[in-house]
């Protein structure tokens, strides 16, 4: 198949920036990563990738792998309608929180306030859903730990639908999960539900067509668009989490997962993952393999070895994001 022109483009600029960064020493820009084949679940690179931190609002992922049992169930729809409470308004009110700003009283189907979610990374929006759908935000969590356990995330623990730290601001006491267990959330959702379909979206309006001025949501994933076949999953951040992606991208009928957690900026994040994604693919390529990464430490799984490899970067401004 012909290298799309764009591709080829976006390389040529990755192995620019790359070679410089080769050359340098930085020191390890994540606590933990894991790539994998999405279809085969097979490691292709793992760097501490069993230790424990807060996935931030990558938490949503398990929110949305919850509503969609329930959808099946029949215990909800798309269009079941959720209303605002006093509690979640609140939730949009707290500072430094991304939110679409619900109010109580509002009423929005339970497939907008997915698209916030996921889009907006709508704290607000994930916390209504997880009232509307368990009753209690207790309730709720429970069932995201149910579905954790099922998923064989023996070490993960949810404590919020939305990745919001706890009361007590203890890292130990919030959500917590290692990049292994959280890429077998991703690889579950990706074989099995329809994630993509809302992680894929760059730009969306909420409420349109409910409220006199709908609020504008723009994808925190900066490599949509960006890295060729990136169609998700989700950003994080807070204080004590870091910088975190679980980001997937597929190319010929092939797809990767990258997990990267506590990185120290959006920038060093975006272009390790970007990154990890070309030697991802490199490594499904009967041509190539996945060399370690120069950063890392020596992993626990890494595919077969293939020698000095470029190691690619990108070069673009990275807007805030969570």
């Amino acid at each position: 198949m012909p290298f799309p022109r764009q591709s080829a483009h976006l390389l040529l600029g990755i192995l620019a920036v790359g070679a410089a960064l080769s050359a340098s020493a930085s020191p390890r820009v994540y606590k933990g990563v894991i790539v994998e084949d999405a279809h085969s679940g097979r490691v292709l690179f793992a760097d501490n990738a069993d230790v424990l931190s807060p996935p931030a609002s990558m938490t949503k992922l398990m929110t949305f792998a919850v509503l969609e049992d329930l959808i099946r169930s029949g215990s909800l729809t798309l269009q079941t309608p959720v209303t605002v409470t006093r509690a979640t308004a609140r939730i949009a009110m707290l500072h430094d929180s991304t939110s679409v700003w619900l109010r109580q009283g509002e009423v929005f189907p339970v497939e907008e306030l997915i698209y916030a979610m996921m889009i907006q990374s709508a704290n607000d929006a994930a916390y209504a859903l997880a009232e509307r759908a368990g009753g209690t935000i207790p309730a709720f969590v429970g069932m995201m730990n149910a579905k954790a356990r099922s998923l064989g995330m023996i070490e993960t623990r949810f404590r919020t639908p939305n990745g919001l730290p706890v009361p007590s601001h203890r890292i130990s006491e919030g959500d917590l999960t290692t990049p292994r267990e959280f890429a077998m959330l991703c690889r579950y959702l990706i074989l099995n539900t329809d994630v993509t379909r809302y992680t894929s979206v760059k730009a969306r309006q909420f409420g349109f067509g409910r409220r006199a001025v709908p609020v504008g949501m723009n994808n925190h994933n900066n490599l949509l668009g960006r890295v060729g076949g990136v169609d998700g999953l989700k950003t994080g951040f807070t204080t004590g989490a870091g910088f975190c992606l679980a980001a997937t991208a597929q190319r010929n009928g092939r797809r990767v997962i990258v997990v990267i957690m506590d990185c120290p900026d959006q920038r060093s994040r975006d272009l390790r993952v970007a990154d990890l994604i070309e030697r991802g693919f490199a490594s499904l390529s009967p041509f190539g393999a996945l060399a370690p990464d120069p950063q890392a430490a020596p992993p626990a799984a890494v595919g077969p070895d293939s020698g000095a490899d470029a190691k690619p970067s990108i070069n673009f401004s990275i807007p805030g994001s969570n």
